[in-house]
């Protein structure tokens, strides 16, 4: 999935659009709750940052989620502990393709849910 399609969906499902808050990395963008919380951050990063093989750069999206579901997620491929986020709540995941679209709309969604219930 690529970023404007996630943007596209957020305009649509949330009436969110992208903030772009850092000069220095002017592709990187966070999403808004309503409320004004953060409920994902969209970068551009280095694989090697990541722990991934390579130095190329690959899309990525921050994500809230359940506590209880980071430590089992992160052990599938493409699922990574949240880049530059408490890596309790947040999660990382590519936008590649090696995540289905279905799944980074759901954990769009609960990401949105679970800031609007300020877990």
């Amino acid at each position: 999935m690529k970023r404007e399609e996630i943007y596209e969906y957020v305009k649509k499902q949330y009436g969110t659009v992208p903030e772009y808050l850092w000069k220095e990395s002017p592709e990187s963008a966070v999403l808004r709750h309503q409320n004004g919380k953060w409920y994902a951050v969209l970068m551009q990063v280095e694989k090697s940052r990541l722990g991934l093989d390579g130095n190329t750069k690959i899309d990525i999206i921050n994500v809230k989620c359940d506590p209880d579901m980071v430590g089992l997620l992160t052990q599938t491929y493409g699922f990574l502990p949240g880049y530059h986020m408490n890596k309790k709540y947040w999660i990382t995941m590519l936008l590649d393709g090696t995540v289905s679209e279905a799944k980074i709309l759901d954990f769009l969604d609960m990401s949105y849910d679970l800031i609007d219930g300020n877990v």
